[in-house]
This record gives C-alpha cells, sequence and structure tokens, in this order.
C-alpha cells in the first residue's frame, strides 16, 4: 500500500517543528486510499476525514496551545512514525508542540558559543580566606576530596578561584568565541559547588565583593561577553540565613523558630528537626511548592539584584521541581529587565517531559528559551564510541520536530558539565571505575589519551555544528581529566594545556562564528550509515556541509564541484575523512 508522509519535509506538514497557536497548518500525506487523521492530547481525541486532492490527502488545522500526537489509518491499517520518522504501519504517533504566540528567545546568543565556570577551579588572583568550618587549598590544580577524614562528603574546601580570575582571563575566553559565560553558582554558601545557598543577595567571599562582580560583568559586555547566573530556587543551604540551622547569622531562621519570617517558605514534618530536604539530603531543605512569599522574594528581589549586577541570564537548577506559575514568573521578571535568556536544567525531552506526573509546559506556555541538551550529548557520545547512527539520527529527527524553532536555536549543547563525567575521560578510557574513592587515581595513559583527543574532536563538530548553542565546559578545550564529581571539577592546569586541542576549538569556533547558516541554518542530514555521519547547515551558496566518519578506516566523500574544507582550507570535489576525521566543506 503506498502511504508517504514526513512532517520534517514542508511537502507533508507545512511548518516544520512546533507551531505557533492559530496558526495554520497543513498536513499532506500522499496515499491512493482514503485518509484518516488522529489528533490527540492529555485530555481530547479528535478524528477527521482528510480531503483528497491530486497526489493524495489534506487536512488544515489551527490549534489551541498545548501537546499533542498524531497518526493516521487507512484501509483498516494505522501508520506512524518509523526509525527515519518517515510513516510506517504501527508506527508509533508523531508529536506536535503548539506554543504561546507571544514565545521568542533572544537573538543575541543564536549562533553564538557559551563557556561553563565552576568558579572555585577556573582562575585565582591574589590570596584568599575562609570561614570557620571550611578548608582552604593552597595547591591549586591538587586533586579535590570526596571524603572527608571523618567520612563525610562534605565539598567544603576551596581552591579560591575568584571573579577577579574570571576578569583576568577574558581575552582567553574571547580568543574561544565565546558569547555568554554560565556560571554555576556564586551566592554566598557553605560549599564549594554553592548549590547549598547561604545568601541569594551577596556574592560568595572567597570569589569577591559585588563589586568585583559588576567590574567583571563590565569589563566581559565590553568584549561582547554576557554572563548567566545558576538560579537554586529549589532549596536552600540548611545553613542560609533563611534557615539558619547552625547559626551561621543573626537572622532569626525557619529552623530557630515558627515566627521566623522564612518559616512559611519551609515545610516541617515536626519542628525543628523534621522537614522535607532534596533527595533525602539534610543540608539542602526543600521551598514549598507553593510558597508565594519565596517566590515573590526571587522574582522581586533576587532577579533584580543580579541584574542590577550585570547579568543577562538565568540557568534554573533542577527546573522540574518548581512550578510552572513559579517559572512563567521568574521569566516575566527577566524579560522586564531586558533580552534576557532563560535555560532550564533538564535531562530529558523538555517538549513532552513529565515530572512528578504533571505535563510540563515549557514550551507550550513559552516558560524557557532554552535547556541543556543532554540527549544530544548522549547520542553524540554512542555514535562517537561505535559508529551507530540510529540514536543521533532518532535525537536529532525527535528535536528538530518537537522543539519550536526558536528554542532549537537556542538548545544548550553540552559534552561535559559539572554533573557529568569529563568528555576526554569519558571517550577515551577502556573501563569505567563506578567507586568514587578510586576515580581520583583515574588517568588516560598514552593511548588513551591520544585516541580520547581524536574522538573529542569528532564530537565537538557535532555540538557546534548541529542545530542549538555549543556550551564548553571550562578545561575540556585543553585536555583536563575527570570522572564524576568532585574529579570533573578539577582546578584549570594553566601550566599545562594540550595546545594542539585548544587550536582545534578556536578553530571550529572561528569556523561557527564566520557562517550564519550555523545560527538558524535548516538542517537536513544527507547521510548516516556505517559510521559516517553527514548533514547541512544553510541554503544556496551558504550552506555548508559537515561530514564525520566514526570508523577505524578512511572514507571517500565526493561532490560534484569544487569545495573547500574550512578546517583545513584544502579545494577539492574529493575528500578522504580519515578515521574519527571530519570535514566542513562549503561551495567555492
Amino acid at each position: 500500500m503506498h502511504f508517504v508522509f514526513n512532517p520534517l519535509l514542508k511537502k507533508f506538514k507545512s511548518i516544520v517543528g512546533g507551531v505557533k497557536e492559530h496558526t495554520p497548518i497543513r498536513f499532506f500525506v500522499e496515499c491512493d486510499n482514503p485518509v484518516f487523521m488522529r489528533l490527540y492530547g492529555d485530555d481530547c481525541v479528535v478524528v477527521r476525514e482528510m480531503k483528497q486532492v491530486s497526489g493524495g490527502y489534506y487536512l488544515d488545522y489551527e490549534l489551541n496551545k498545548g501537546l499533542y500526537f498524531y497518526d493516521f489509518t487507512s484501509n483498516g491499517k494505522c501508520f506512524g512514525k518509523g526509525d527515519d520518522f518517515c510513516a510506517t504501519e504501527g508506527g508509533s504517533p508523531w508529536q506536535l508542540t503548539v506554543y504561546s504566540k507571544h514565545y521568542s528567545t533572544p537573538d543575541w546568543i543564536k549562533g553564538g558559543i557559551i563557556y561553563q565556570i565552576f568558579p572555585d577551579r577556573f582562575c585565582r588572583v591574589g590570596d584568599f580566606s575562609v570561614k570557620q568550618g571550611k578548608v582552604k587549598r593552597d595547591d591549586w590544580g591538587g586533586m579535590p576530596t570526596f571524603r572527608s577524614p571523618d567520612g563525610k562528603v562534605r565539598n567544603n574546601e576551596f581552591f579560591g578561584g575568584n571573579f577577579k580570575g574570571i576578569q583576568s582571563k577574558l581575552d582567553y575566553i574571547k580568543e574561544l568565541g565565546v558569547k555568554a559565560i554560565y556560571l554555576n553558582p556564586i551566592c554566598e554558601s557553605y560549599s564549594s559547588h554553592r548549590y547549598d545557598t547561604g545568601d541569594y543577595l551577596s556574592p560568595d567571599s572567597v570569589l569577591g565583593t559585588i563589586e568585583d562582580f559588576k567590574n567583571l560583568t563590565k569589563t566581559a559586555n565590553e568584549k561582547d561577553i554576557r554572563f548567566i547566573f545558576d538560579g537554586v530556587f529549589n532549596h536552600t543551604g540548611a545553613g542560609s540565613k533563611y534557615f539558619n540551622k547552625y547559626n551561621d547569622y543573626e537572622t532569626i531562621g525557619a529552623y530557630n523558630s515558627k515566627e521566623s519570617p522564612y518559616f512559611s517558605w519551609y515545610t516541617f514534618f515536626e519542628h525543628p528537626e523534621s522537614y522535607a530536604t532534596w533527595w533525602g539530603f539534610k543540608t539542602l531543605p526543600t521551598i514549598k511548592k507553593d510558597s508565594k512569599a519565596f517566590q515573590k522574594f526571587v522574582c522581586e528581589q533576587v532577579i533584580d539584584y543580579w541584574v542590577d549586577a550585570g547579568i543577562f541570564g538565568v540557568r534554573l537548577d533542577v527546573v522540574d521541581e518548581l512550578t510552572d506559575d513559579f517559572v512563567l514568573n521568574i521569566r516575566k521578571a527577566l524579560k522586564q529587565k531586558g533580552d534576557m535568556f532563560l535555560i532550564g536544567e533538564v535531562w530529558e525531552d523538555a517538549t513532552n517531559k513529565i515530572a512528578y506526573g504533571i505535563r510540563r509546559k515549557y514550551f507550550t506556555d513559552g516558560e524557557l528559551d532554552s535547556v541543556m541538551n543532554y540527549p544530544l550529548r548522549s547520542a553524540i557520545i554512542d555514535f562517537v564510541l561505535t559508529g551507530r547512527c540510529e540514536l543521533l539520527i532518532k535525537t536529532v529527527y525527535e528535536q528538530i520536530n518537537n522543539y519550536p524553532k526558536e528554542a532549537l536555536d537556542c538548545l544548550m549543547n553540552v559534552l561535559s558539565t559539572h554533573d557529568s563525567t569529563r568528555i576526554l575521560t569519558l571517550l577515551g578510557r577502556r573501563e569505567t571505575i563506578t567507586d568514587k574513592e578510586l576515580m581520583k587515581k583515574e588517568k588516560l595513559d598514552s593511548f588513551e589519551y591520544r585516541r580520547a583527543v581524536e574522538r573529542q574532536k569528532l564530537a565537538s563538530v557535532l555540538q557546534f555544528f548541529l542545530y542549538g548553542i555549543p556550551s564548553v565546559y571550562y578545561g575540556d578545550e585543553i585536555g583536563l581529566e575527570g570522572d564524576l564529581d568532585p574529579y570533573n571539577r578539577r582546578c584549570f592546569t594553566w601550566d599545562k594545556i594540550d595546545s594542539e586541542l585548544l587550536s582545534h576549538y578556536k578553530k571550529i569556533a572561528s569556523i561557527r562564528n564566520s557562517n550564519l547558516s550555523f545560527k538558524d541554518g535548516a538542517i537536513q542530514i544527507k547521510h548516516a550509515k556505517g559510521g559516517a555521519f553527514v548533514f547541512t547547515r544553510g541554503e544556496g551558496k551558504e550552506q555548508i556541509t559537515v561530514a564525520l566518519n566514526a570508523t577505524n578506516h578512511v572514507k571517500e566523500i565526493t561532490f560534484s564541484g569544487k569545495m573547500v574544507d574550512l578546517y583545513t582550507k584544502k579545494h577539492a570535489d574529493k575528500f578522504l575523512l580519515k578515521s574519527n576525521g571530519f570535514a566542513i566543506l562549503k561551495p567555492c
């Protein structure tokens, strides 16, 4: 039976990807028999007969915002999504994201590059001191400690990375083509990771003063680099001024008294010792989901404080634990301040995420501009390690289809983060270590390291030239190793830099920043088989072809006319891709 449909082609779906609410959209199916289209959401099902035209059947829709799924039936058979995203008998439904007509994302970040910094470990200028209960490390580059001598995980040692250190390296960051710096938390906290906020309206003293931060953002803005603040609004530290379990502050915290102005922020089962925590960590009491007082504090004071200090965006930690109303209010508060960028930490496809039994509305309601793109990370790693294309194809097609184009162009493409194994270690190691105490001894040998570098180059080409925005975790570009935290949070080794790898990152950054096709250009997969993956960005004379070879043997790629490899500057109509090789090609 002849039945053809592919929503990634405008012939079959007039708008590729997500669709704005109340925007006319046409579905077309090539078929010889009458076709019925079934469209359904979480609380509705509609079945309509499609109208016959030359070559097939069509149906027009204008939909309210929401998440929908659809498939087709014809001649008693059901057709849905196949592995190649085309129609196949018995396949799963396609997704249709219909989003708010008011939704848009910042143009300044599109086509850019993000650089993620774990502030304590990037660069230190000057000496520093720590408060009681914290450990000062004077051995910059030393191995972070997982467990203290008493066997507890405290995360309380500081190497002293600071705002002045970051400011001293802005020219280095600029050379990487960076448009935005995403800083892990910088508010006053007990731990070095600072996800246990102590005071939302004060930077941590180890990092410097608020004036130091303002000087940093001012200098960065002059270099066309903007800062993204890590907003940790699901929980605070138990030692914070708001909870004050250890009496480190003069304020009356929720732990100290039910009369505390912050008592309503938290959930106590039996005051003061039994309270709701994040994943069972007693050091991280969670905020009540419906605490209007806390939400007002964040939207009216915290956002104002840090925007006034020079930030241009916020990354929301564990955003799936914040309510939709809260996220929308944060967005509103941010956008009132200007063309701000709002990112969420989501590890799955954020367009259809269900968290705690609730379908999230990150994009149907236009809550977030972007999310951290962990699904693409997994797909890239799978391709580079195995040469298999299936997961990469599936992920790319699903994201093009599921996300609004405004969001697709802003997806934060990561290979490493503070929460994951460093990409170099992951791609080079022969075996995975699960014991964190043994991870500190983990180091790639010379063969593993060279193999990892070649694989990382391949992975970074996908990260940089697919849709979205590449986010480089500090040190990845110089060959920094490390398994899970705290070992992925080692100090930046300014005296030990892999110049070959750094040169590679500068080169692909320059190519990205010099070609508008990588800002929002259309993407098409041209070949994905046998360890080879080829795709294009953009159209016409500006179209760029990116070819990758994840096999152990040479691959040949030929063209009808002369092409120039933007990476090697070679001109030819035939290119040989070595093992773990790639080419970034443009018509001459």
